[in-house]
Order: structure tokens, then C-alpha cells, then sequence
């Protein structure tokens, strides 16, 4: 069971002057639970190396019990400072795909012609593909096999508008998660804001936030074990 997770290189937040990245317990959390199931997984980003963590997500009220985990875990930690290039994988080596969130894949994995490559080639192949939180907007130029976008008929879930309001980045991101979703014709539906909320349509999983990527990593898990 082979499994290849994409982060983000990208690491600055709009013209703010601030620092954005991947959030650390959309990593962490699926990560310990592909772990835990026997997986292997690879880590990989655009630039390769070490991908730029959200400052906010390393702060004492985003700790969770993953996040704990992966900060006393030197292996997890090495392997995270050491992800292969994107451009460098095959669809074919890996048995599902899987993007944590954050806002840095809004700028660059959203527009990043080997991720699009990847998911189309792997969902095209019925291996299971997920993303959570702000990384289902890595769908937005995705096609399916009959020219339309991936996400087009699809249930599919992501980013609230009004969880970007409430962290005050309306203005400031690329695009809306959600806008996107739902101009690529997806069937975009959500759960309260900020509580777990998880779509599942075939081989397609998306998380609604953060709470979101450990339930959307489970629910990936069983599609590989249905096989």
C-alpha cells in the first residue's frame, strides 16, 4: 500500500508580508493514520525538500494529538524535511494521492501542471484521491477522462466561504475553495464550520477543514482496502 502525499512549497500569504505553508495537523493527522494502517508513504512538493509550515498552525491552541506525535517523532520529522520532487514522481508507483491543506497549495499546486498530471492519471486508474481543507482547490484545472472538470457531478466538500471570512482572508487568497468547487460543477455541500465533514464519491474523498483530515484519511484508507 503505497501512498503519495503532496504539500505545498509555496509560503507567502498574498502581499501581506506574512508566512502561510501546508497546516500542520492536516499533514500530521493522516499521516499516523496511513502510518499506523502499514502504508508507505512518500512526501512530496514542488520545490522538494522541506515545505513551508503555516505559522499558525504550529501555534499552542492548533495542537493536537498528531501534531504532538510528529513533533516527538525524528523520523516523521526528517521525512517531511526531505520531500522528493513533485515533478520527479509516477501516478503509476503510488496506490492513492492524498493533499493536506493550508493556504500555499492555493498558489501554487492549484497551477501546478505535474499535480494536475498526477490526479488526473491516478483518478482516471480508480486509485483513491483525496484533499482536505483549502487543497481540494488543487482540483480547479483537473479534467476527467471525457474533458470535463474532475470535479464536475461529483460530491465534493472543501474551505467554507465563511470559515475564509472568519479568518479574515476573503480578500487575500487567489480564490474561494468553495466558489471554485462549485464552478467546476461540483456538488459542493459542507457541515458547521470548523467541525469534521467529509464527502466520499467513488475514488474522489474531500475534508471540509482541518478537523476534517483525519476522517477524510480513514475514509481513503477503506477505499484501499475495498481494493
Amino acid at each position: 500500500m503505497k501512498i503519495l502525499m503532496v504539500l505545498t512549497s509555496h509560503d507567502q500569504l498574498g502581499n501581506t508580508g506574512l508566512k502561510t505553508g501546508f497546516w500542520l495537523e492536516e499533514f500530521a493527522a493522516p499521516y499516523y493514520v496511513f502510518k499506523d494502517a502499514g502504508a508507505d508513504i512518500t512526501l512530496a512538493s514542488p520545490k522538494g525538500g522541506q515545505p513551508p509550515l503555516d505559522p499558525k498552525s504550529d501555534d499552542a491552541g492548533s495542537q493536537t494529538d498528531a501534531t504532538r506525535r510528529f513533533k516527538a517523532d525524528a523520523a516523521a520529522q526528517a521525512a517531511l524535511a526531505n520531500t522528493v520532487k513533485l515533478s520527479t514522481v509516477a501516478a503509476a508507483s503510488f496506490d492513492a494521492l492524498f493533499y493536506p491543506g493550508g493556504h500555499g497549495p492555493l498558489w501554487d499546486l492549484a497551477e501546478d501542471k505535474h499535480s494536475f498530471a498526477l490526479i488526473e492519471t491516478m483518478f482516471a486508474a480508480g486509485k483513491p484521491v483525496s484533499a482536505v481543507c483549502h487543497a481540494p482547490g488543487v482540483f480547479r484545472h483537473a479534467k476527467a477522462a471525457d474533458g470535463l472538470p474532475l470535479v464536475s457531478g461529483k460530491s465534493v466538500t472543501g474551505f467554507t466561504n465563511t470559515e475564509e471570512a472568519a479568518v479574515q482572508l476573503t480578500d487575500i487568497v487567489p480564490f474561494l475553495v468553495e466558489d471554485e468547487l462549485k464552478k467546476a460543477g461540483g456538488k459542493y455541500s459542507s457541515g458547521a464550520d470548523w467541525h469534521p465533514y467529509v464527502t466520499v464519491d467513488g475514488n474522489l474523498v474531500t475534508g471540509q477543514n482541518p478537523a476534517s483530515s483525519e476522517p477524510a484519511a480513514v475514509e481513503m484508507l477503506k477505499l484501499l482496502k475495498q481494493g
